[in-house]
């Protein structure tokens, strides 16, 4: 048995439960784990973790934006955990099967400095609606979107705290010379696209 305390307090969603799945984890004998966060979604999201597992959780705000969830891990074998849901950020927002395809770094045809305030614009404007997409696809030039230095980056990273799937083209990223470059999401193929598309059941395309 252990203790151990992870401080989460100014991480966004859904690094405070990752951070405690991990640590949860590597308890292998059980004990008690504190989680720190700074908000009461946080507590919210720690706590359905905690059910899902099976664990023992109280929560308690220490200061103004200082709360714990406090879990006991291991001791709650016997019980009946949750049935299998997300860990998400709640509530969850996204629209299951929508797929937004970014496939260039400016939006429709014509003057680029236009194109380029557009395509800012409409990623701004996705993170605004009531409904977000299940996953964000970016191709082509759209790579530099999601890449350091583009205008875009704080709200796709906005939109993935939300649970949106953002994943750049790794063949793009290649031909860009942009590998090292990428801010935000994950590297994905060809293969993985057409997959993705093909599930869909509705595709955004400025």
């Amino acid at each position: 048995m252990m203790n151990r305390t992870v401080d989460a307090r100014g991480l966004a969603c859904p690094l405070p439960v990752v951070n405690a799945k991990k640590a949860a984890e590597e308890m292998t004998d059980g004990g008690v784990l504190t989680v720190l966060v700074d908000n009461a979604i946080a507590v919210q999201n720690l706590q359905r973790f905690a059910a899902h597992k099976g664990y023992e959780a109280a929560a308690e705000k220490r200061a103004e934006k200082e709360y714990a969830v406090v879990m006991t891990v291991g001791a709650a074998a016997d019980a009946q955990p949750a049935p299998p849901q997300e860990e998400a950020c709640a509530p969850d927002s996204r629209r299951r099967g929508m797929l937004v395809a970014l496939t260039a770094n400016v939006m429709g045809t014509g003057d680029e400095k236009l194109g380029r305030a557009l395509m800012k614009a409409f990623v701004f404007a996705l993170t605004k609606q009531d409904q977000l997409p299940e996953t964000i696809l970016c191709y082509n030039s759209g790579a530099y979107l999601t890449c350091e230095g583009a205008d875009t980056l704080e709200d796709l990273r906005a939109l993935e705290a939300e649970g949106v799937t953002v994943l750049t083209c790794g063949t793009c990223l290649d031909f860009y010379g942009l590998k090292d470059k990428l801010a935000v999401g994950g590297v994905t193929n060809m293969y993985d696209i057409v997959e993705r598309m093909e599930a869909a059941s509705s595709i955004v395309r400025p």
